[in-house]
């Protein structure tokens, strides 16, 4: 069974870049034809999509959020990581990784989230 486990810091200011990476056990991240998924939740408001990087390294990004994010990945660690720049309060929420059978949607497993919060 495939396990994710995001890290990162629960804390940044304003203006700065998030980063969050998920550490994946139980599976490689280069398997075809699985997609390594970013999804956020903000308090009190529904899911929200954010890239996705394929098995061959390929990315797929919201197009609201394109200018300030970027998706990678370590395939010697099996860790992908989201980068979000010039972060500000409504980048608030819990993130979550997860892996997909599609670009978008698709979720078979799911890492427990992390609370990021963005405030001086």
């Amino acid at each position: 069974q495939v396990q994710l486990q995001e890290s990162g810091p629960g804390l940044v200011k304003p203006s700065q870049t998030l980063s969050l990476t998920c550490t994946v056990s139980g599976g490689s991240i280069t398997t075809t034809y699985y997609y390594w998924t970013w999804i956020r939740q903000p308090p009190g408001k529904g899911l929200e999509w954010m890239g996705a990087i394929a098995y061959d390294g390929s990315t797929y990004y919201n197009p609201s959020l394109k200018s300030h994010i970027s998706i990678s990945r370590d395939t010697s660690k099996n860790q992908f990581s989201l980068q979000l720049s010039s972060v500000t309060p409504e980048d608030t929420a819990v993130y979550y990784c997860a892996q997909a059978w599609l670009p978008r949607g698709g979720y078979d497993y799911w890492g427990q989230g992390t609370q990021v919060t963005v405030s001086s």
